[in-house]
């Protein structure tokens, strides 16, 4: 009974809260091995931190996206888990499942790339002896995503209101001052990259075009290898044949579905999502749930 209740309970969660879960699940159980069982906390992080030499990278290729599963102490992992929570609430009102991961690892990857080849070019950092930790880039990206999609919608912060675009803004600033006076330098790397995806990603999606369309396809192929390899009998499907010509109906109500969509998405882009109506708002959070 309390394995079905977890269960429900973690089916009714959305992705960004999903991720939450996972983060803080691997956050305590990383820590329980170290205190109970008497791990060290390298012997069990060296196997999914993102190392900074390229050489040593390809004896562990996975770690390019299981380094953002880990964090470094409670304060890393509560401010991520926290703006992930929170920007990934505004993303979900927009869009699926789907590209609100595509965005994500899309960002993580980028950052741990990002991090990995300065490390490897600049000067300055050649001899430093680091790795990457932290879902910091992943969470950056979905960020600076809507903060470019709706850079002009306006969010409570304390005791005022604040445009999205003004947050983007900071938070990059922040980096650049940060990695300026020498504070977690290669964080901050990661970070960047995690925006220039989120910003990318944002201003090529308000262009018609869904540059993540092909990382969709191969999370697909990876989930696919994960399925059970027992078939379920496929489902008949029966088609009336009248004059009514159901099939086509159920085709153009897709289509009109989609339009609906998209034309609320582009008054959002255009105006931001205040102007939208109470119905628009309703129909465009039931269409994301789908």
């Amino acid at each position: 009974m309390g394995n079905q209740n977890i269960r429900y309970y973690y089916n009714r969660l959305n992705i960004a809260e999903r991720l939450i879960v996972i983060n803080v699940a691997v956050f305590i159980l990383s820590g329980l091995l170290k205190i109970l069982f008497g791990f060290s906390g390298d012997s069990i992080i060296g196997w999914f931190e993102l190392p900074k030499d390229f050489f040593h990278f390809l004896t562990q290729p996975w770690s390019i996206v299981t380094y953002s599963f880990f964090h470094s102490g409670l304060g890393h992992i509560f401010w991520n888990m926290l703006m992930l929570y929170f920007a990934g609430r505004i993303f979900l009102n927009l869009f699926d499942n789907r590209r609100f991961l595509n965005v994500y690892f899309l960002g993580v990857i980028l950052g741990g790339l990002i991090f990995l080849l300065s490390y490897n070019i600049f000067p300055a950092l050649l001899g430093i002896n680091t790795s990457l930790i932290g879902a910091s880039a992943g969470v950056t990206a979905v960020l600076i995503f809507v903060c470019s999609y709706l850079p002009n919608q306006e969010v409570r912060v304390i005791f005022f209101n604040v445009k999205l675009w003004h947050i983007g803004v900071f938070v990059v600033l922040l980096d650049l001052i940060q990695i300026s006076m020498g504070g977690n330098v290669g964080g901050r790397l990661a970070h960047l990259g995690g925006a220039a995806l989120g910003y990318f990603y944002a201003r090529q999606l308000i262009g018609g075009n869904d540059i993540g369309s092909g990382f969709a396809k191969f999370l697909d192929a990876i989930a696919n290898l994960f399925k059970s390899s027992e078939k379920k009998a496929p489902l008949k499907t029966v088609y009336r044949k009248d004059n009514r010509g159901g099939a086509k109906t159920d085709n153009y109500d897709k289509e009109s579905r989609q339009r609906k969509i998209d034309a609320i998405l582009d008054k959002i882009s255009k105006s931001g999502y205040e102007s939208l109506s109470k119905a628009e708002k309703d129909f465009l959070f039931k269409a994301g749930k789908e």
